[in-house]
């Protein structure tokens, strides 16, 4: 939980796992989401005393837990092992100033975009996904609120994406990609035959 003594960090070896904090008038603002083979908590159980945020498994997980004092045997023995766990905590800050950017700088219809971009596997062609958890958490992954997640979808149908229950048939995964990392000014989607641009305005 968030506040308590930073005394493990974790590798997620099967499952989802969301990170977040605990607003002033008790709700969650989600922080991050992480899957297998990613950790979380090195960077507090390295230098800090408590939790910044709280974690909680979102599906059904199992984690490879690291107590701070194996941690920090390992930091002073293997000076790779060091670099690596630098690396991780890089990353993690990387991903939060993308976050930040993104949410100054794009849609919300754009950041659901780059969200499915970025569970496929190619860079062209049609694609179906499955939505890796609940939509309600994919909001507040996001930044925005389960209705206005709701509009992206259906915006997000004039490029040619269908999102029914748990996944996402999407026709041309980079027409989607060039969505979300341009300007909004317009909404590009395909026609048999020819590619079109509509105002959104």
């Amino acid at each position: 939980m968030q506040g308590d003594a930073a005394s493990e960090c974790y590798i997620i070896v099967e499952g989802w796992v969301k990170l977040y904090r605990l607003t002033m008038d008790g709700n969650e603002a989600i922080v991050s989401v992480f899957a297998r083979g990613q950790s979380f908590a090195e960077a507090a159980v390295f230098s800090m005393d408590s939790y910044p945020v709280a974690a909680e498994a979102v599906t059904a997980s199992k984690l490879l837990r690291i107590s701070r004092d194996v941690l920090h045997q390992k930091i002073r023995k293997n000076p790779e092992f060091a670099l690596s766990i630098l690396s991780s905590t890089s990353l993690h800050l990387k991903q939060l100033v993308q976050q930040v950017e993104q949410l100054k700088m794009h849609t919300a219809a754009q950041r659901v975009a780059r969200f499915l971009a970025s569970l496929c596997p190619m860079e062209a062609g049609a694609c179906t996904i499955g939505l890796p958890y609940d939509k309600t958490l994919i909001a507040g992954r996001l930044g925005m609120k389960p209705e206005s997640l709701s509009r992206a979808f259906v915006k997000l149908r004039k490029l040619g994406v269908r999102v029914e229950r748990n996944a996402a048939a999407i026709r041309d995964i980079k027409v989607l990609r060039d969505y979300a990392d341009g300007d909004d000014g317009g909404v590009i989607y395909r026609r048999p035959g020819n590619i079109s641009s509509q105002s959104t305005a």
